[in-house]
């Protein structure tokens, strides 16, 4: 089976490391096309042996690069075509029907109630979604949460397929000597207690937070931030306001795998850093650095992660919900710094969000959309 993954860009996000993880484990010979912004998970996908064509995409006007889509969908001959993120599945479902693939699955990685992918959902957004979606055949939703917006905003339910986002746990193990060396790396000392946080610095992210949870604790604890994005000078001046500049480190962007032009760390490694997670993000979709870091054993702080919500709290005993700002961060860290290190155990919840599991229910999907079926 040959699928096109078109996807907008690849830099450092959650959607495009997701993509390079499940092309590694997919039974299925797969290109990917991005529509700009060929980043460092391009080079993770080239590295992988993956084809890689950047269309030079200059903006959502840029109509030329829709039939350079319809080019290159026709001259892949692929049986599926599968589309990745806003921009990607509008002109993607255009240009594979255009090129006559009918065989078209997007999945739907970053609806909230009120944005998509960091824009306000407004009345013109929703109107091209909804008339660029009747050109698949399949929509995947990464969670139920998200499954359910997509039949408010009036996607037919038997066009909506869940398929949960999966992590390669193994990758994320707690390894002692990773921990050392990207303490080490960063300028953490040893005894430090560390207050991790993951994910692209925008608004949603509520990483105010978690500074200014840190601003309240003992000078020990120091806040380590991978990512990247606009919120990066504002939370550099809140962490200056606040006197503990010293005390937090922004990584930037990290990848998923060891980048061999780098000496930094890989996100596992970062994760084995850490003591703990903080995530007062309200945007989630699924809450995908929740997972990574209940696979290396870390203790986790959440305000939304739909990946929990829909599993028995018992699957993941050490994550815990928090609905308050930074005192109540702030307080449940003091409590889990003073109780000490756990067994870094791994929780069922981990198991249950395989990637190889994905994978597995993914190529049910384009099995089912190549034979004509429905799923309801």
């Amino acid at each position: 089976m040959r699928v096109l993954h078109i996807i907008t860009g690849l830099g450092v996000g959650g959607a495009e490391q997701q993509l390079r993880v499940l092309v590694r484990h997919l039974p299925a010979q797969c290109d990917v096309i991005t529509l700009t912004n060929p980043g460092h998970v391009a080079d993770g996908l080239a590295a992988d042996g993956v084809r890689v064509t950047d269309l030079g995409m200059r903006g959502n006007r840029d109509l030329g690069s829709l039939f350079r889509l319809v080019g290159q969908i026709r001259a892949g001959r692929y049986d599926v075509v599968h589309t990745h993120l806003y921009r990607a599945c509008v002109y993607g479902r255009i240009a594979a029907r255009l090129a006559g693939v009918r065989a078209v699955v997007a999945t739907e990685h970053s609806l909230c109630a009120t944005r998509l992918e960091g824009r306000t959902l407004n009345a013109g957004i929703r109107a091209l979604y909804l008339a660029t979606e009747r050109l698949g055949r399949v929509t995947v939703a990464v969670s139920p949460t998200v499954a359910r917006l997509l039949r408010r905003w009036g996607v037919p339910d038997e066009r909506i397929h869940v398929v949960p986002n999966g992590i390669d746990a193994s990758r994320f193990r707690f390894d002692e000597v990773r921990r050392k060396e990207a303490r080490a790396f960063y300028g953490l000392p040893e005894e430090a207690y560390v207050v991790g946080g993951i994910g692209r610095l925008v608004p949603g992210k509520r990483f105010d937070v978690v500074v200014r949870a840190v601003a309240r604790l003992p000078g020990d604890v120091r806040l380590l931030l991978a990512g990247a994005g606009p919120e990066k000078e504002a939370l550099r001046r809140t962490a200056r306001e606040l006197g503990i500049a010293d005390r937090v480190v922004l990584t930037g962007e990290l990848p998923y795998l060891p980048d061999p032009r780098s000496e930094a760390p890989d996100l596992p490694a970062l994760l084995s850093a850490m003591d703990v997670l903080a995530a007062p993000g309200t945007d989630e979709t699924f809450g995908l650095a929740v997972l990574e870091a209940l696979a290396a054993g870390l203790p986790v702080l959440y305000t939304t992660a739909p990946a929990l919500a829909d599993l028995p709290p018992d699957t993941a005993p050490g994550a815990q919900r928090l609905t308050g700002g930074a005192e109540t961060y702030a307080r449940e860290l003091l409590r889990l710094r003073a109780a000490g290190p756990g067994e870094r155990a791994v929780p069922e919840a981990v198991r249950h969000y395989s990637i190889e599991r994905t994978a597995r229910q993914l190529m049910d999907v384009y099995t089912a959309v190549l034979s004509g079926s429905t799923w309801k």
